[in-house]
Protein backbone atom coordinates (compact mmCIF):
# COMPACT_ATOMS: atom_id res chain seq x y z
CA UNK A 1 0.00 0.00 0.00
CA UNK A 2 3.09 2.29 1.02
CA UNK A 3 4.58 1.31 -2.19
CA UNK A 4 1.90 2.39 -4.54
CA UNK A 5 1.11 5.35 -2.25
CA UNK A 6 4.63 6.02 -3.21
CA UNK A 7 4.31 5.30 -6.93
CA UNK A 8 1.08 7.64 -7.31
CA UNK A 9 3.34 10.37 -5.46
CA UNK A 10 5.81 10.07 -7.54
CA UNK A 11 4.22 10.25 -10.63
CA UNK A 12 2.63 13.56 -9.25
CA UNK A 13 5.95 14.92 -8.85
CA UNK A 14 7.04 14.30 -12.17
CA UNK A 15 3.86 16.04 -13.69
CA UNK A 16 4.16 18.77 -11.30
CA UNK A 17 7.96 19.51 -13.03
CA UNK A 18 6.90 19.06 -16.33
CA UNK A 19 4.17 21.60 -16.17
CA UNK A 20 7.23 23.94 -14.77
CA UNK A 21 9.30 22.97 -17.48
CA UNK A 22 6.54 23.81 -19.89
CA UNK A 23 5.72 27.31 -18.42
CA UNK A 24 9.25 28.28 -18.17
CA UNK A 25 9.41 27.66 -21.91
CA UNK A 26 5.75 29.83 -22.64
CA UNK A 27 7.01 32.22 -19.74
CA UNK A 28 9.35 34.71 -21.99
CA UNK A 29 6.69 34.76 -25.01
CA UNK A 30 4.07 35.44 -22.49
CA UNK A 31 6.16 38.16 -20.74
CA UNK A 32 7.17 39.76 -24.53
CA UNK A 33 4.01 39.68 -25.29
CA UNK A 34 2.92 41.38 -21.99
CA UNK A 35 5.97 43.83 -22.83
CA UNK A 36 5.06 44.48 -26.29
CA UNK A 37 1.54 45.42 -24.76
CA UNK A 38 2.88 47.58 -22.70
CA UNK A 39 5.21 49.12 -25.33
CA UNK A 40 2.08 49.73 -27.48
CA UNK A 41 0.11 51.51 -24.45
CA UNK A 42 3.05 53.94 -24.43
CA UNK A 43 3.38 54.65 -28.09
CA UNK A 44 -0.48 55.23 -28.13
CA UNK A 45 -0.15 57.81 -24.80
CA UNK A 46 3.13 59.41 -26.60
CA UNK A 47 1.60 59.79 -29.89
CA UNK A 48 -1.83 61.38 -27.93
CA UNK A 49 0.44 63.83 -26.00
CA UNK A 50 2.18 64.45 -29.35
CA UNK A 51 -1.14 65.48 -31.05
CA UNK A 52 -2.11 67.23 -27.53
CA UNK A 53 1.09 69.46 -28.02
CA UNK A 54 0.86 69.88 -31.98
CA UNK A 55 -2.99 70.73 -31.41
CA UNK A 56 -2.86 72.79 -28.70
CA UNK A 57 -1.49 76.74 -28.38
CA UNK A 58 1.76 77.40 -26.65
CA UNK A 59 1.38 78.95 -23.37
CA UNK A 60 3.02 81.93 -22.40
CA UNK A 61 4.71 81.04 -19.61
CA UNK A 62 6.40 77.36 -21.07
CA UNK A 63 9.81 77.30 -22.58
CA UNK A 64 10.62 78.01 -26.15
CA UNK A 65 11.35 74.46 -27.88
CA UNK A 66 14.63 74.26 -28.85
CA UNK A 67 15.92 75.12 -32.54
CA UNK A 68 16.75 73.04 -34.75
CA UNK A 69 20.46 72.88 -35.28
CA UNK A 70 21.42 75.52 -37.93
CA UNK A 71 22.97 72.04 -40.43
CA UNK A 72 19.34 71.66 -40.58
CA UNK A 73 17.48 74.45 -41.95
CA UNK A 74 20.44 75.41 -44.67
CA UNK A 75 20.24 71.73 -45.67
CA UNK A 76 16.84 71.95 -46.34
CA UNK A 77 17.51 75.37 -48.19
CA UNK A 78 20.48 73.90 -50.13
CA UNK A 79 18.75 71.06 -51.25
CA UNK A 80 15.59 73.00 -52.26
CA UNK A 81 17.42 75.97 -54.11
CA UNK A 82 16.72 78.43 -52.09
CA UNK A 83 18.48 81.15 -49.88
CA UNK A 84 20.37 80.43 -46.66
CA UNK A 85 21.35 82.18 -43.89
CA UNK A 86 24.98 82.61 -43.76
CA UNK A 87 25.65 81.62 -40.18
CA UNK A 88 23.31 78.48 -41.35
CA UNK A 89 25.68 77.95 -44.44
CA UNK A 90 28.81 77.91 -42.26
CA UNK A 91 27.39 75.02 -40.03
CA UNK A 92 26.11 73.22 -42.91
CA UNK A 93 29.31 73.34 -44.16
CA UNK A 94 31.32 72.39 -40.92
CA UNK A 95 28.79 69.75 -40.63
CA UNK A 96 29.73 67.99 -43.99
CA UNK A 97 33.07 68.22 -43.57
CA UNK A 98 33.22 66.38 -40.83
CA UNK A 99 30.68 63.65 -41.72
CA UNK A 100 32.47 63.33 -45.07
CA UNK A 101 36.04 62.59 -42.81
CA UNK A 102 34.18 59.87 -41.61
CA UNK A 103 32.33 59.08 -44.76
CA UNK A 104 34.44 59.82 -47.56
CA UNK A 105 32.55 58.37 -50.23
CA UNK A 106 29.32 59.75 -49.25
CA UNK A 107 28.39 61.40 -52.84
CA UNK A 108 25.20 63.10 -51.28
CA UNK A 109 27.32 64.66 -48.90
CA UNK A 110 30.00 66.16 -51.39
CA UNK A 111 27.47 67.51 -53.47
CA UNK A 112 25.91 69.25 -50.48
CA UNK A 113 28.92 70.62 -49.42
CA UNK A 114 29.47 71.99 -52.92
CA UNK A 115 26.13 73.31 -53.29
CA UNK A 116 26.73 75.57 -49.78
CA UNK A 117 29.93 76.67 -51.26
CA UNK A 118 28.41 77.83 -54.03
CA UNK A 119 25.63 80.06 -52.04
CA UNK A 120 28.37 81.12 -49.92
CA UNK A 121 30.49 82.49 -52.77
CA UNK A 122 27.22 83.99 -54.28
CA UNK A 123 25.98 85.84 -50.60
CA UNK A 124 29.87 87.06 -49.55
CA UNK A 125 31.19 87.91 -53.10
CA UNK A 126 34.06 85.46 -52.63
CA UNK A 127 35.11 83.68 -55.52
CA UNK A 128 37.21 81.68 -53.30
CA UNK A 129 34.70 79.65 -52.54
CA UNK A 130 34.05 78.49 -56.09
CA UNK A 131 37.21 76.67 -56.15
CA UNK A 132 36.32 74.61 -53.51
CA UNK A 133 32.61 73.80 -54.59
CA UNK A 134 34.13 72.44 -57.29
CA UNK A 135 36.09 70.14 -55.98
CA UNK A 136 33.24 68.32 -53.83
CA UNK A 137 31.19 68.22 -56.59
CA UNK A 138 33.65 66.53 -58.92
CA UNK A 139 34.27 64.40 -55.69
CA UNK A 140 30.51 63.37 -55.61
CA UNK A 141 30.78 62.66 -59.23
CA UNK A 142 33.60 60.82 -58.94
CA UNK A 143 32.11 58.64 -55.50
CA UNK A 144 28.46 58.20 -58.13
CA UNK A 145 29.57 58.84 -61.80
CA UNK A 146 25.46 57.76 -62.99
CA UNK A 147 22.44 59.51 -61.89
CA UNK A 148 23.91 62.03 -59.96
CA UNK A 149 21.30 64.74 -60.42
CA UNK A 150 22.74 66.63 -57.04
CA UNK A 151 25.81 66.89 -58.17
CA UNK A 152 24.72 67.42 -61.59
CA UNK A 153 22.82 70.37 -60.47
CA UNK A 154 25.67 71.95 -58.12
CA UNK A 155 27.41 72.16 -60.65
CA UNK A 156 24.79 74.00 -62.74
CA UNK A 157 24.45 76.21 -60.13
CA UNK A 158 28.25 77.27 -60.03
CA UNK A 159 28.64 77.92 -63.50
CA UNK A 160 25.60 79.80 -63.54
CA UNK A 161 27.43 81.70 -60.13
CA UNK A 162 30.55 81.96 -62.47
CA UNK A 163 28.49 83.68 -65.44
CA UNK A 164 29.39 80.41 -67.63
CA UNK A 165 25.78 80.35 -69.17
CA UNK A 166 27.04 78.08 -71.62
CA UNK A 167 28.06 75.31 -68.84
CA UNK A 168 25.78 75.75 -66.79
CA UNK A 169 23.03 74.90 -69.80
CA UNK A 170 24.98 71.74 -70.20
CA UNK A 171 25.07 70.64 -66.99
CA UNK A 172 21.71 71.38 -66.30
CA UNK A 173 20.35 69.34 -69.68
CA UNK A 174 22.41 66.48 -68.40
CA UNK A 175 20.93 66.97 -64.81
CA UNK A 176 17.28 66.35 -66.65
CA UNK A 177 18.04 63.86 -68.77
CA UNK A 178 19.40 61.89 -65.66
CA UNK A 179 15.72 62.61 -63.72
CA UNK A 180 13.77 64.83 -66.04
CA UNK A 181 11.10 65.29 -63.08
CA UNK A 182 13.77 66.73 -60.33
CA UNK A 183 12.13 70.37 -60.22
CA UNK A 184 15.46 71.98 -58.96
CA UNK A 185 17.26 71.31 -62.17
CA UNK A 186 14.70 73.97 -63.81
CA UNK A 187 15.97 77.13 -62.47
CA UNK A 188 19.45 76.52 -63.09
CA UNK A 189 18.21 76.33 -67.04
CA UNK A 190 16.49 79.53 -66.70
CA UNK A 191 19.06 81.25 -65.62
CA UNK A 192 21.24 79.57 -67.92
CA UNK A 193 18.92 80.44 -70.94
CA UNK A 194 18.29 83.76 -69.83
CA UNK A 195 22.50 84.48 -69.64
CA UNK A 196 22.82 83.51 -73.13
CA UNK A 197 19.45 85.04 -74.58
CA UNK A 198 17.57 82.37 -75.42
CA UNK A 199 14.46 83.91 -73.59
CA UNK A 200 11.67 81.38 -75.37
CA UNK A 201 13.67 78.63 -74.04
CA UNK A 202 13.32 80.19 -70.51
CA UNK A 203 9.62 80.59 -70.69
CA UNK A 204 9.15 76.84 -72.06
CA UNK A 205 11.45 75.86 -68.95
CA UNK A 206 9.54 78.17 -66.44
CA UNK A 207 6.16 76.19 -67.77
CA UNK A 208 7.73 72.83 -67.37
CA UNK A 209 8.92 74.03 -64.00
CA UNK A 210 5.76 75.38 -62.91
CA UNK A 211 3.77 72.16 -63.95
CA UNK A 212 6.12 70.35 -61.80
CA UNK A 213 6.51 72.18 -58.87
CA UNK A 214 4.84 75.25 -56.82
CA UNK A 215 5.77 77.48 -54.04
CA UNK A 216 7.75 80.53 -52.96
CA UNK A 217 11.35 79.07 -55.40
CA UNK A 218 9.37 78.95 -58.42
CA UNK A 219 7.07 82.66 -57.89
CA UNK A 220 10.52 84.68 -57.44
CA UNK A 221 12.19 82.56 -60.75
CA UNK A 222 8.34 83.25 -62.60
CA UNK A 223 8.82 86.66 -61.47
CA UNK A 224 12.07 87.22 -63.25
CA UNK A 225 11.12 85.44 -66.69
CA UNK A 226 7.91 88.02 -65.97
CA UNK A 227 9.96 91.26 -65.83
CA UNK A 228 12.73 90.15 -68.90
CA UNK A 229 8.42 89.91 -70.76
CA UNK A 230 7.99 93.13 -69.49
CA UNK A 231 5.23 92.28 -67.70
CA UNK A 232 6.10 94.34 -64.11
CA UNK A 233 2.68 94.03 -63.02
CA UNK A 234 2.57 90.54 -62.87
CA UNK A 235 6.32 90.16 -62.03
CA UNK A 236 5.91 92.46 -58.79
CA UNK A 237 2.50 90.57 -57.75
CA UNK A 238 4.16 86.93 -58.20
CA UNK A 239 7.58 88.33 -56.34
CA UNK A 240 5.40 89.68 -53.05
CA UNK A 241 3.29 86.27 -53.10
CA UNK A 242 7.06 84.27 -52.96
CA UNK A 243 8.02 86.39 -50.14
CA UNK A 244 4.50 86.17 -48.13
CA UNK A 245 5.24 82.27 -48.66
CA UNK A 246 8.89 81.93 -47.82
CA UNK A 247 9.77 79.28 -45.48
CA UNK A 248 12.54 81.27 -43.46
CA UNK A 249 13.90 84.45 -42.55
CA UNK A 250 16.51 84.39 -45.10
CA UNK A 251 14.62 83.33 -48.23
CA UNK A 252 11.56 86.13 -46.90
CA UNK A 253 14.67 88.62 -47.23
CA UNK A 254 16.22 87.09 -50.93
CA UNK A 255 12.83 87.77 -52.32
CA UNK A 256 12.12 91.06 -50.57
CA UNK A 257 15.21 92.69 -51.93
CA UNK A 258 13.99 91.79 -55.42
CA UNK A 259 10.96 92.92 -54.49
CA UNK A 260 13.10 95.82 -54.48
CA UNK A 261 15.09 95.87 -57.59
CA UNK A 262 11.78 95.80 -59.06
CA UNK A 263 10.30 98.93 -57.81
CA UNK A 264 13.93 100.16 -58.36
CA UNK A 265 13.51 99.38 -62.04
CA UNK A 266 10.11 101.20 -62.36
CA UNK A 267 11.21 104.17 -60.08
CA UNK A 268 8.69 103.70 -56.95
CA UNK A 269 11.31 104.59 -54.77
CA UNK A 270 9.13 104.52 -51.57
CA UNK A 271 8.02 101.13 -52.39
CA UNK A 272 11.62 100.01 -53.12
CA UNK A 273 13.60 101.29 -49.95
CA UNK A 274 10.50 99.18 -47.52
CA UNK A 275 11.31 96.31 -49.60
CA UNK A 276 15.60 96.74 -49.22
CA UNK A 277 14.67 98.12 -45.90
CA UNK A 278 12.33 94.97 -44.52
CA UNK A 279 15.36 92.55 -46.15
CA UNK A 280 18.16 93.55 -43.97
CA UNK A 281 16.04 93.71 -40.80
CA UNK A 282 15.01 89.62 -41.50
CA UNK A 283 18.69 89.17 -42.46
CA UNK A 284 21.10 91.67 -41.99
CA UNK A 285 23.54 90.21 -44.05
CA UNK A 286 21.46 90.59 -47.29
CA UNK A 287 24.12 93.03 -48.98
CA UNK A 288 22.57 93.34 -52.04
CA UNK A 289 19.18 94.81 -50.20
CA UNK A 290 21.58 97.49 -48.37
CA UNK A 291 23.47 98.50 -51.77
CA UNK A 292 19.85 98.78 -52.51
CA UNK A 293 19.12 100.74 -49.92
CA UNK A 294 22.41 103.21 -50.65
CA UNK A 295 20.82 103.40 -54.64
CA UNK A 296 17.60 104.93 -53.45
CA UNK A 297 18.40 106.81 -50.89
CA UNK A 298 20.63 108.80 -53.24
CA UNK A 299 17.88 109.47 -55.42
CA UNK A 300 16.40 110.66 -52.31
CA UNK A 301 18.50 113.18 -51.91
CA UNK A 302 19.65 111.28 -48.75
CA UNK A 303 23.67 111.08 -49.60
CA UNK A 304 25.38 110.60 -46.69
CA UNK A 305 22.88 107.90 -45.67
CA UNK A 306 23.65 106.49 -49.40
CA UNK A 307 27.70 106.55 -49.19
CA UNK A 308 27.39 104.78 -45.83
CA UNK A 309 24.28 102.05 -47.02
CA UNK A 310 27.08 101.36 -49.87
CA UNK A 311 30.29 101.03 -47.63
CA UNK A 312 28.79 98.36 -45.38
CA UNK A 313 27.13 96.53 -48.55
CA UNK A 314 30.98 96.67 -49.87
CA UNK A 315 32.75 95.86 -47.00
CA UNK A 316 30.98 92.87 -46.53
CA UNK A 317 30.40 91.56 -49.97
CA UNK A 318 32.73 93.54 -51.86
CA UNK A 319 31.44 92.52 -55.63
CA UNK A 320 32.31 94.74 -58.39
CA UNK A 321 29.03 96.40 -59.60
CA UNK A 322 28.41 98.23 -55.96
CA UNK A 323 31.60 99.40 -56.36
CA UNK A 324 31.28 100.70 -60.04
CA UNK A 325 27.92 102.33 -58.09
CA UNK A 326 29.06 104.02 -55.32
CA UNK A 327 31.75 105.47 -57.69
CA UNK A 328 29.60 107.29 -59.96
CA UNK A 329 27.93 108.28 -56.94
CA UNK A 330 30.81 110.18 -56.16
CA UNK A 331 31.86 111.18 -59.49
CA UNK A 332 28.33 112.88 -59.71
CA UNK A 333 28.75 114.98 -56.53
CA UNK A 334 32.25 115.37 -57.86
CA UNK A 335 34.50 113.78 -55.48
CA UNK A 336 36.64 112.36 -58.25
CA UNK A 337 39.68 111.11 -56.14
CA UNK A 338 36.96 109.11 -54.19
CA UNK A 339 35.09 107.74 -57.34
CA UNK A 340 38.63 106.64 -58.55
CA UNK A 341 39.37 104.73 -55.33
CA UNK A 342 36.24 102.55 -55.98
CA UNK A 343 37.31 101.95 -59.66
CA UNK A 344 40.53 101.25 -58.63
CA UNK A 345 38.35 98.56 -55.79
CA UNK A 346 36.58 97.61 -58.85
CA UNK A 347 39.42 96.38 -60.99
CA UNK A 348 40.94 94.53 -58.10
CA UNK A 349 37.76 92.95 -57.45
CA UNK A 350 37.44 91.80 -60.76
CA UNK A 351 40.90 90.26 -60.46
CA UNK A 352 40.11 88.43 -57.93
CA UNK A 353 36.72 86.81 -58.79
CA UNK A 354 38.58 85.64 -62.15
CA UNK A 355 41.31 83.88 -60.15
CA UNK A 356 37.74 82.17 -58.71
CA UNK A 357 36.83 81.29 -62.34
CA UNK A 358 34.51 84.05 -62.34
CA UNK A 359 33.18 86.28 -65.46
CA UNK A 360 33.28 89.75 -65.12
CA UNK A 361 33.88 90.88 -68.63
CA UNK A 362 30.40 92.51 -68.38
CA UNK A 363 30.54 94.95 -65.58
CA UNK A 364 34.47 95.63 -66.13
CA UNK A 365 33.08 96.39 -69.75
CA UNK A 366 30.76 98.97 -68.45
CA UNK A 367 32.81 100.51 -66.50
CA UNK A 368 35.42 100.55 -69.27
CA UNK A 369 33.11 102.25 -71.50
CA UNK A 370 32.12 105.48 -69.22
CA UNK A 371 35.51 105.73 -67.01
CA UNK A 372 38.53 103.99 -68.66
CA UNK A 373 38.86 102.80 -72.34
CA UNK A 374 35.93 102.29 -75.00
CA UNK A 375 37.79 100.86 -77.55
CA UNK A 376 39.18 98.32 -74.90
CA UNK A 377 35.79 98.18 -73.51
CA UNK A 378 34.70 97.23 -77.08
CA UNK A 379 37.13 94.06 -77.52
CA UNK A 380 36.29 92.68 -74.06
CA UNK A 381 32.54 92.87 -74.64
CA UNK A 382 32.81 91.32 -78.37
CA UNK A 383 34.20 88.38 -76.61
CA UNK A 384 31.61 88.27 -74.08
CA UNK A 385 28.87 88.39 -76.98
CA UNK A 386 30.09 85.75 -78.76
CA UNK A 387 29.90 83.69 -75.30
CA UNK A 388 26.72 84.56 -74.08
CA UNK A 389 24.67 86.97 -76.31
CA UNK A 390 22.09 87.97 -73.66
CA UNK A 391 20.03 91.53 -73.52
CA UNK A 392 22.80 92.46 -71.17
CA UNK A 393 25.71 92.04 -73.19
CA UNK A 394 24.15 93.51 -76.09
CA UNK A 395 23.08 96.85 -74.52
CA UNK A 396 26.76 97.25 -72.97
CA UNK A 397 28.19 96.52 -76.21
CA UNK A 398 26.30 98.91 -78.38
CA UNK A 399 26.95 101.65 -75.28
CA UNK A 400 31.04 100.79 -76.07
CA UNK A 401 30.74 101.36 -79.43
CA UNK A 402 28.88 104.62 -79.06
CA UNK A 403 31.20 105.33 -76.73
CA UNK A 404 34.10 104.78 -79.07
CA UNK A 405 32.53 106.44 -82.20
CA UNK A 406 31.02 103.30 -83.51
CA UNK A 407 27.25 104.74 -83.81
CA UNK A 408 26.03 102.44 -86.59
CA UNK A 409 26.94 99.68 -85.20
CA UNK A 410 25.82 100.80 -81.83
CA UNK A 411 22.51 101.21 -82.68
CA UNK A 412 22.15 97.52 -84.20
CA UNK A 413 23.36 96.29 -80.47
CA UNK A 414 20.93 98.79 -78.52
CA UNK A 415 18.11 97.79 -80.97
CA UNK A 416 18.75 94.15 -79.92
CA UNK A 417 18.67 94.92 -76.42
CA UNK A 418 15.24 96.99 -76.67
CA UNK A 419 13.43 95.16 -79.89
CA UNK A 420 10.74 92.99 -78.42
CA UNK A 421 11.77 90.42 -81.42
CA UNK A 422 14.41 89.79 -80.10
CA UNK A 423 13.49 89.40 -76.68
CA UNK A 424 14.23 92.84 -75.56
CA UNK A 425 10.20 93.17 -74.10
CA UNK A 426 11.98 94.69 -70.45
CA UNK A 427 11.62 98.20 -69.93
CA UNK A 428 15.16 99.21 -68.79
CA UNK A 429 15.62 102.85 -68.27
CA UNK A 430 18.88 102.72 -69.06
CA UNK A 431 18.77 100.42 -72.50
CA UNK A 432 16.25 102.96 -73.16
CA UNK A 433 18.51 105.84 -72.65
CA UNK A 434 21.56 104.19 -74.32
CA UNK A 435 19.17 104.14 -77.61
CA UNK A 436 18.00 107.05 -77.58
CA UNK A 437 21.83 108.66 -76.91
CA UNK A 438 22.85 106.92 -79.88
CA UNK A 439 19.85 107.99 -82.19
CA UNK A 440 21.05 111.51 -81.20
CA UNK A 441 24.43 111.11 -82.28
CA UNK A 442 22.87 109.82 -85.61
CA UNK A 443 20.68 112.55 -85.71
CA UNK A 444 17.85 110.65 -85.48
CA UNK A 445 16.67 113.55 -83.59
CA UNK A 446 12.50 111.85 -83.39
CA UNK A 447 13.68 108.13 -82.12
CA UNK A 448 16.04 109.83 -79.79
CA UNK A 449 13.39 111.87 -77.68
CA UNK A 450 11.10 109.52 -77.81
CA UNK A 451 13.33 107.13 -75.96
CA UNK A 452 15.50 109.36 -74.05
CA UNK A 453 11.47 110.19 -72.97
CA UNK A 454 10.75 106.71 -72.34
CA UNK A 455 14.01 106.13 -70.03
CA UNK A 456 13.16 108.78 -67.79
CA UNK A 457 9.27 107.94 -67.69
CA UNK A 458 10.59 104.40 -66.10
CA UNK A 459 12.51 105.26 -64.02
CA UNK A 460 13.45 108.82 -63.72
CA UNK A 461 15.98 107.71 -60.86
CA UNK A 462 17.84 105.19 -63.19
CA UNK A 463 21.53 106.85 -62.93
CA UNK A 464 22.74 109.63 -60.63
CA UNK A 465 25.37 110.51 -63.66
CA UNK A 466 23.28 109.78 -66.80
CA UNK A 467 19.73 111.32 -65.71
CA UNK A 468 21.04 115.02 -66.11
CA UNK A 469 22.65 113.69 -69.39
CA UNK A 470 19.39 112.92 -70.49
CA UNK A 471 17.35 115.74 -69.47
CA UNK A 472 19.78 118.26 -71.06
CA UNK A 473 19.83 115.69 -74.65
CA UNK A 474 16.03 115.94 -74.17
CA UNK A 475 16.29 120.04 -73.75
CA UNK A 476 18.43 120.29 -77.03
CA UNK A 477 16.31 118.22 -79.03
CA UNK A 478 13.11 120.21 -77.95
CA UNK A 479 9.85 119.45 -79.08
CA UNK A 480 9.18 118.06 -82.75
CA UNK A 481 8.15 120.56 -85.53
CA UNK A 482 4.31 120.96 -85.36
CA UNK A 483 3.92 120.39 -81.55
Amino acid sequence: MNTVMETEETRKNQERDKGRKRAGRRGPRRRSRLLAGVVIGSLVGCLFVVGVLVLRPERPDRPPRPAPRPAVPAMTAVTNGVPAALDDLEALIGDREARLRARPTDARSWAVLGAAYVQQGRRTADAMNYPKAEQALRMSLKVRPRGNVDALNGMAALANARRDFRTARKWAQDALKADPKRWTTYPQLIDAYTGLGDYKASRRTLERLQELHSGPAVMARAAGVYWDRGWREDAAATLSDAAAAAGSPAERAAWLERAGQLAWERGDLKAALRYFEEAVRLDPDQRAAQAGQGRVLAALGRTAQALSAYRVALDKQPSPSYALELGELYESLGLQEAAGVQFERLRSQVLSAAEGGVDEELVLGRFEADHGDPEAAVERLRAEWRRQPGLAVADALGWALHRAGEHEEALWFAERATNREHGGEVRSALYSYHRGMIERELGLDGPARRHLREALRINPYFSPLHVPVAEAALGELGEPDGA
